[in-house]
C-alpha cells in the first residue's frame, strides 16, 4: 500500500534535484523564481458528433477521463445552439480535467514513460506545439494507451488533448524544460 502522507511523485523530486540547477545554468537565471516549472495539465476529450446521437457517450468520456487522471473530470457543455450540427445550447459534448501539484507529475510521469511507448508506429511528439507563450500542447488519437483503461470494457475509443502549462516566458525554455523530464520531442 501506497503511503501517501510521505510520497512525493518521482519527476518532482526529479525537477527539484537536477532540472531546476540545469536549467539555471543553461539560461543563467538571476532568481530561482524566474527557473521554468510546470504550472498545469489540462485534459480534454470532446466527443462530437457521438455525443449528438447518443447523450451517454459524453457520460462514458467523463468516466475514462476520470480513471486516466486519477481526479473526477467536467462534462462539458454546447455553448450554443448550431442547427447543421444538431447540437443544441448546453448539450454535454466531452469532458475535461485540470491537474496540478503531485497529481500533475504523477500523470506526466505516466504519459512519458508508459503511454507513448505503447502508441502504435510512434516517431516522438512534435517540437513545433508550443504556443508561443511556454505551453504544449498535443493530441492523442486513442485513450486506450493508458493502462489505467480496461480495453474489454471500452465501448468507444475516444481522442484527447494534453495541454501542458509552464511558467517559461519562451518556446526554447519550455522545450528545455520538457526534455529535461524526457518528453521524446522528434525534432
Amino acid at each position: 500500500m501506497l503511503d501517501t502522507a510521505n510520497y512525493t511523485p518521482r519527476l518532482k523530486v526529479v525537477y527539484a534535484d537536477t532540472i531546476r540547477a540545469a536549467l539555471k545554468e543553461e539560461f543563467g537565471y538571476k532568481n530561482d523564481m524566474q527557473i521554468p516549472r510546470l504550472d498545469k495539465i489540462v485534459l480534454n476529450i470532446g466527443c462530437g458528433a457521438e455525443a449528438v446521437r447518443d447523450s451517454k457517450k459524453a457520460k462514458s468520456a467523463q468516466e475514462d477521463l476520470t480513471t486516466i487522471a486519477g481526479q473526477k473530470a467536467q462534462t462539458t457543455f454546447a455553448k450554443k445552439s448550431i442547427a447543421g450540427f444538431r447540437v443544441r445550447e448546453d448539450m454535454p459534448l466531452g469532458a475535461k480535467v485540470t491537474l496540478r501539484s503531485d497529481r500533475m507529475y504523477e500523470f506526466l510521469d505516466r504519459l512519458i514513460t508508459v503511454a507513448m511507448p505503447r502508441i502504435r508506429d510512434f516517431r516522438g511528439v512534435s517540437g513545433k506545439s508550443f504556443d508561443g507563450r511556454g505551453n504544449y500542447a498535443m493530441g492523442m488519437k486513442e485513450h486506450i494507451v493508458f493502462p489505467e483503461i480496461n480495453f474489454d470494457k471500452v465501448d468507444e475509443v475516444w481522442g484527447m488533448d494534453i495541454i501542458i502549462c509552464t511558467t517559461a516566458a519562451t518556446d526554447s525554455e519550455a522545450k528545455a524544460l520538457l526534455k529535461a523530464f524526457n518528453m521524446p520531442f522528434n525534432s
